[in-house]
């Protein structure tokens, strides 16, 4: 799936929250806990997360693989994976999620690896290209790919709210009401 993003999308810091909430209640409905995998967003994820008290009932590890040295050694992502298809590509953020899975006692796993800029793109994965990855132990992963607009802060923010609204929606999950603050 692939998702365009034209104009920036402010993040607010109160919605970031009750995503993580919601995130936390269905997974605590199903007893799972919840492992991620981050390039881009630098455990921004794993912070919003973990900013819920109680979160470890149901969060039980990120890992900040910034690096492609990172994805291989903390996640066993192949180098021949990301030589081929690159560390921003469906490819590595499902290996990603295989090796978050691996490598925790999660039962599932999302992973973000992106171009947040200024500089590091190019014609075929532009600044502000974002994979997405979401899966369960002894399944396939679900991906997704964004395109956001906006500065590198930005890009990031819009990450880490698709990654959790994703989420919801991958556990078919409904959506916390939007309200004001």
């Amino acid at each position: 799936m692939t998702t365009d993003h034209p104009a920036p999308h402010s993040v607010s810091p109160h919605e970031l929250t009750r995503l993580a909430a919601r995130v936390g209640e269905c997974l605590q409905e199903r007893g799972w806990r919840l492992a991620t995998a981050e390039s881009c967003t630098g455990g921004w994820v794993a912070k919003t997360i973990t900013d819920i008290a109680g979160s470890s009932d149901w969060f039980d590890r990120g890992f900040v693989t910034y690096s492609n040295a990172a994805k291989q050694e903390m996640l066993g992502v192949d180098a021949g994976l990301i030589g081929q298809h690159g560390a921003v590509s469906a490819p590595v953020v499902c290996a990603m999620v295989a090796g978050a899975l691996a490598h925790s006692q999660a039962e599932i796993a999302l992973a973000v690896s992106g171009i947040a800029g200024p500089g590091g793109g190019s014609p075929e994965k532009p600044v502000g290209t974002v994979w997405f990855a979401w899966g369960q132990a002894g399944g396939a992963s679900v991906t997704r790919r964004a395109c956001f607009a906006g500065d590198r802060e930005a890009v990031r923010a819009q990450a880490v709210r698709t990654a959790l609204l994703d989420l919801l929606e991958w556990l078919n999950a409904p959506l916390p009401r939007k309200t004001d603050g």
